[in-house]
């Protein structure tokens, strides 16, 4: 396609049109239709760019946090000026409607913006001696390259998180992108190399991700791993760098409870749910995917819900009137209908929804469950797409224990307007992240990640910039 990007990998500051791996054609899931050839590494590119890490490792460790805050400035400025651009490459190749690519491309200058202002404030500490002529001090040192994994659903958020962090602290990082939709993910890195990124400290490639995974992480040029994907992925991960102490960010899978207590405000709590629910096609791991509502509001509830649904309209998302577009891969798909037919076995009644939509592309309708069995696999299977079952409770502590059942623990959703109830919830509830009566997740400022088989460690706030930094204590003798 004309408006298509060339798809490139880009190590030691060059960019790269083939590679040694071969190549994998990237299509548009919205008709099938190839956009472009996306070049895969080999061995030889991974131990390229390992070696360029390196070197770019010893050269951006040694530059000032202020001039590492002023690159990062001209970086988010030319994210800015080229948001729109990105935003149109990520909808062709991932499939969300464009007005939600635009949010995501727009919110990676803050969020490089933030680290760059963040960058400047690693502090250290004096301790006070416990004898004369001592000088005890506490540095906060970068703690080296970084291999990072990037998922295909939010191409540019997930992957300027990490690399915003791992610049600001100092380090340099290898990033490998997602296969299937790489091209905004392409731009974004061509935005740090154009404001001037020393070679090597950037480095980013596509691959098989078990043969770069397995290459990356044993390497000793390696000292850190951030990785966001599934949970099984994940402890695969997480367990080859736990045998060269490699330091770890999980940011893995989940299974969201969203809980509608008898005091809600019901009309609001089901509009947040539905737009929860169906932004990126149900392809958010914080999304919500457990909906437990207190029996008194339940029908109103689903019947709000469901009046949303029916006028839900689908299609491309280069479409101005497309609010929900096709789900990024053809598995996708058929793991929906797996899980509504498998609801369906069990007593599930379908209100909306059910059934792919057309022959092309890869669009599923909106789809609602009520009478949903706690052994459906929707129940205990993240199903990340649009599938909402619902479910009915009655006590607090038989919804607290239903929520906390399963092994995941990223974010959680609540809605009451009791106070102590929003406490109890809040001290009860087994989630990295909880969002009350609206949602409040994902901001620069914040910290991102989850507990449980939900991972471990955080992306955004001061937690995720400290990831990035080791800690180094130096006691001095006078003499």
């Amino acid at each position: 396609m004309s408006n298509y990007t060339n798809l490139q990998i880009h190590i030691d500051g060059e960019w790269l049109s083939s590679a040694s791996g071969g190549s994998q054609v990237v299509s548009n899931p919205a008709d099938d239709k190839p956009l472009g050839n996306l070049p895969l590494v080999g061995v030889a590119e991974l131990d390229r760019a390992l070696n360029a890490a390196q070197r770019g490792f010893s050269v951006w460790k040694k530059t000032s946090a202020h001039d590492r805050y002023l690159l990062l400035k001209n970086v988010a400025m030319l994210v800015r000026e080229r948001h729109e651009r990105m935003a149109e490459l990520m909808t062709l190749d991932q499939g969300k409607p464009l007005s939600e690519s635009l949010m995501e491309a727009k919110a990676a200058a803050d969020h490089i913006e933030w680290y760059a202002e963040e960058g400047r404030r690693v502090y250290g500490r004096v301790i006070a001696p416990r004898g004369s002529s001592i000088r005890a001090t506490v540095l906060r040192e970068p703690i080296g390259p970084v291999a990072a994994f990037t998922p295909w659903n939010f191409p540019i958020n997930q992957a300027v998180r990490k690399i915003a962090g791992a610049l600001a602290a100092g380090c340099s990082i290898i990033i490998k992108g997602p296969e299937d939709t790489p091209a905004s993910v392409v731009e974004l890195v061509r935005c740090f190399v154009d404001a001037g990124l020393p070679a090597g400290v950037l480095n980013l490639v596509f691959g098989r991700p078990a043969e770069v995974s397995g290459h990356l992480i044993p390497s000793p040029v390696i000292r850190k791993v951030s990785f966001t994907g599934s949970v099984p992925v994940g402890k695969q991960l997480a367990a080859m760098a736990g045998l060269h102490m490699k330091r770890v960010t999980m940011e893995l899978g989940g299974h969201a409870p969203f809980i509608v207590f008898s005091d809600a405000d019901v009309e609001s709590a089901a509009n947040v749910a539905f737009a929860l629910k169906h932004r990126n096609a149900g392809q958010v791991c914080a999304a919500p995917s457990r909906f437990y509502l207190h029996e008194s509001i339940h029908d109103q509830f689903v019947d709000a819900f469901v009046k949303k649904s029916k006028s839900l309209k689908l299609g491309s998302g280069m479409s101005k009137d497309t609010q929900m577009g096709p789900l990024a891969m053809h598995k996708r798909v058929e793991a929906m209908q797996r899980f509504t037919d498998d609801a369906k076995s069990l007593g599930a009644r379908v209100l909306t929804g059910g059934e792919r939509l057309g022959s092309s592309g890869n669009f599923f309708h909106p789809t609602t469950l009520v009478d949903v069995s706690e052994n459906a696999l929707v129940s205990f299977e993240e199903p990340f797409g649009p599938i909402a079952p619902m479910y009915r409770f009655k006590t607090f502590d038989e919804v607290v224990s239903r929520a906390n059942a399963l092994p995941f623990g990223l974010s959680g959703f609540v809605f009451t307007k009791s106070l102590k109830t929003s406490i109890d919830i809040s001290n009860e509830l087994e989630s990295g992240m909880i969002s009350i009566n609206h949602f409040g997740l994902a901001l620069p400022e914040t910290p991102f990640g989850g507990i449980k088989d939900s991972g471990y460690g955080s992306e955004g706030g001061t937690e995720g910039l400290d990831s990035y930094l080791t800690t180094k204590f130096v006691s001095e003798l006078g003499q």
